[in-house]
């Protein structure tokens, strides 16, 4: 069973990169981990699906960075918060929805659906400010090893979003 996780990178990612735990780059997590016996080329072709769904027609998408918070079961993760925004909040549910038959509840419903909040985890002095502009040009999925794989983290797909012309 794998457990794999939907971000959108701040920096373009390529398909087999790989980075240990602690040298995530920003992202912001648009699916949260879920366990799955799908092969992750199913999953992939899902997540394309959303994409030409989500994008067909559309205009960038961009975000706002908010103020700083502190997430985590003890709240000692410092986070920068992302302003609301209707089409990261559709593209979120859209992932839900189209990933669900083929996955576990995700590991953290407290921030999937309703208590879904954008944030960007402020990480080894790498941050983003308020107020800072953001644009998103990609969507990742990526493999979530267990913390003690060699590997660490790695990423099987890609997916472009429009961009600003």
């Amino acid at each position: 069973m794998s457990r794999l996780v939907v971000v959108l990178p701040l920096t373009a990612l390529s398909t087999g990169d790989s980075f240990p735990v602690s040298e995530w780059p920003l992202h912001i997590t648009v699916l949260p981990p879920f366990h799955t016996d799908a092969a992750a080329s199913v999953i992939a072709d899902v997540i394309s699906g959303v994409v030409a769904a989500t994008a067909s027609g559309r205009t960038a998408l961009t975000a706002v960075a908010g103020a700083d918070a502190l997430f985590g079961r003890r709240e000692d993760v410092p986070v920068t918060l992302v302003g609301d925004d209707p089409r990261l909040t559709r593209l979120h549910r859209a992932l839900i929805e189209a990933v669900r038959p083929f996955a576990s509840i995700p590991d953290e419903p407290a921030f999937t659906g309703p208590g879904f909040r954008a944030h960007i985890t402020i990480k080894n002095g790498a941050r983003v400010h308020e107020g800072q502009r953001l644009a998103l040009t990609q969507i990742a999925l990526v493999d979530m090893a267990p913390r003690s794989a060699a590997s660490g983290r790695t990423v099987l797909a890609t997916f472009p979003l429009p961009t600003a012309v």
